[in-house]
């Protein structure tokens, strides 16, 4: 069972009965996602390039995805994004969100996000998306193919399966040379473990309620 909840900024996350967690901070859904996601990633890559790949595991909510194809509308990006999400929300989840109303976007691109099939959806002249309904353990991704990644799954304690080496080896051989992950988890064995399949790591400062997280590069 999930239920939607207010974070502290005024936008909603969802709470997942099965996992115990939120998809995003109780302390700010949007300002998580702008804080580690949108500037530690997105804008900390198109600095340099304005055409990039992103690879998203989980995609949970949508608010990466739909605050990344703002910020592609507002700074003239082109953006394809590859997503992958095991359980996806209901139809009255995605409703109850209203990242549409909060982003000024609209809510038919966030259905169409949500609605999209293991191709790609053009949703704009320069934002594409495809997202599979599916582990990543059975998603085979593109060898040197992204650009960014926003790794955003469950918690180590909640889906330990998805911060392992073996995972974390299968995204470093799809990401580019010179690619760029961000994650909000910054265990001792989220770093091991990327360090260990090659990763160079840097902590950051964290969003409200939460004091680093980590970018690590190819």
């Amino acid at each position: 069972m999930k239920v939607i909840t207010t974070t502290s900024d005024k936008s909603k996350t969802v709470y997942s009965e099965h996992f115990g967690e939120h998809y995003h901070s109780s302390f700010g859904a949007r300002t998580e996602s702008e804080h580690i996601f949108i500037d530690a990633g997105l804008r900390y890559k198109t600095k340099v390039k304005n055409n990039i790949s992103i690879f998203e595991m989980g995609f949970g909510t949508g608010l990466n995805a739909l605050m990344t194809y703002k910020y592609a509308l507002e700074n003239k990006l082109s953006i394809s994004y590859f997503a992958v999400e095991a359980f996806p929300l209901s139809e009255t989840e995605i409703k109850e969100l209203e990242y549409p109303k909060l982003l000024e976007i609209n809510p038919e691109i966030f259905f169409l996000m949500h609605n999209s099939k293991s191709i790609k959806n053009k949703l704009s002249n320069n934002f594409c998306l495809e997202l599979i309904r599916d582990k990543i353990e059975n998603t085979t991704l593109k060898e040197n193919y992204f650009d960014l990644v926003f790794y955003d799954a469950f918690s180590p304690d909640a889906q330990p399966e998805l911060w392992t080496e073996k995972i974390f080896e299968k995204v470093y051989f799809a990401m580019k040379e010179g690619g760029v992950l961000t994650t909000y988890s910054c265990k001792g064995l989220v770093k091991r473990n990327l360090k260990r399949c090659g990763f160079s790591i840097e902590k950051l400062p964290g969003p409200p309620g939460k004091r680093e997280f980590l970018r690590a590069f190819k």
